[in-house]
């Protein structure tokens, strides 16, 4: 693994982790590596003074390059990028499953029969949610019901 210290086009300094130099020019080229203060994909290693260890010192030195310079801005400590693009979009996935919940109505395990029914225009449209097998979704999705599943979050299991 090598860490890279990285700087975007706004100058934002940053760190990031990967498993060789060419992971790492692939990520850049197909703009896989953003600035996690502004999220720009114009990025760039920052200067590094390379760590010298002599074998006395292997035991007890830091692996880790050192920047030569102090970043303009640090970052706080933290994740690696990849999990603050996570976090990010757990946090999306979040925000859309409150948003489905506090705006439909739960019908429970009545969901594939309410949502036949307004599909065939038995019952008026509205927004509902609720419990179907995996079965079940399919037979509506091949009748040409839309449903989509909601977002289940790895905190839900708790």
């Amino acid at each position: 693994m090598i860490r890279y210290s990285l700087r975007c086009e706004r100058d934002h300094a940053f760190e990031s982790w990967f498993k060789s130099s060419s992971t790492y020019e692939s990520q850049v080229k197909r703009k896989l590596v953003s600035c996690p203060v502004c999220n720009s994909v114009n990025v760039e290693k920052a200067i590094m003074a390379p760590q010298i260890v002599s074998k006395k010192g292997r035991e007890k030195a830091n692996p880790a390059p050192v920047p030569a310079t102090a970043p303009a801005e640090t970052p706080a400590p933290g994740p690696t990028l990849l999990m603050a693009q996570e976090r990010e979009l757990r946090a999306k996935l979040k925000e859309l499953r409150d948003h489905i919940v506090s705006n439909a109505d739960n019908v429970g395990e009545r969901f594939p029969t309410e949502a036949r029914k307004m599909h065939y225009g038995d019952i008026e449209h509205r927004p509902i949610y609720g419990e179907a097998s995996p079965e079940e979704a399919r037979a509506l999705i091949d009748e040409g019901v839309e449903v989509s599943p909601l977002p289940v979050l790895p905190d839900d299991r708790n």
